[in-house]
């Protein structure tokens, strides 16, 4: 697959298009390790991730669950969503906890940057099989102390969401991409 098709065809795949079957550990590994590639200022590469599989999984998903209804008011509940968490058990293969280590000598949103662009390869490599896919998720919860806790982040840590790995169902229709037309928010100076 050519660098342009990869990007312009690159998807987020979400939970319930995923079959539950294992994605090979070779193509994790490659995700990660071209994920290390992202570009970071200063060389800081604040990118720290987490990975969960199989009974791992599980019990990271356990956290979830009890994180959203520690952290979630009662007019704002809803049991499908915990419902939609548990399915995932059966749905995704891989869970990346998505990590960032601050460094206080570059602005936050540098290594918060850094970390997308990471998050961005994983993806790529994925897309570039046609058989695997991820989703980058950010529930508020993830964020809050007691997930903090069940992730062991150090002080300088934050977690940024989940990225969610696994095999695409050959049943799941995948939508194509839609983008106005870049001149659009391109404005040439000079």
């Amino acid at each position: 697959m050519e660098l342009q098709e990869a990007i312009a065809s690159r998807r987020a795949i979400f939970p319930k298009q995923m079959s539950g079957k294992p994605v090979p550990q070779d193509v994790i590994d490659k995700m990660l390790e071209l994920a290390n590639w992202a570009p970071t200022h200063r060389n800081t590469e604040p990118w720290r991730f987490k990975v969960y599989a199989g009974t791992s999984m599980n019990a990271l998903l356990d956290q979830c669950k009890d994180c959203y209804v520690k952290s979630t008011p009662a007019e704002k509940f809803k049991s499908v969503k915990i419902e939609k968490i548990e399915e995932r058990k059966q749905q995704v293969s891989h869970i990346v906890a998505i990590c960032m280590q601050r460094n206080e000598i570059l602005p936050e949103w540098e290594e918060i940057a850094a970390t997308a662009m990471a998050v961005q390869n994983m993806w790529l490599v994925l897309g570039e099989t046609n058989t695997y896919g991820g989703y980058w998720s950010s529930p508020a919860y993830a964020m809050g102390e007691d997930f903090r806790q069940f992730l062991q982040l150090e002080d300088d840590e934050h977690c940024l969401g989940f990225f969610y790995a696994g095999t695409i169902d050959k049943d799941a229709i995948i939508g194509g991409g839609k983008r106005g037309d870049w001149r659009e928010k391109v404005r040439f100076e000079g």
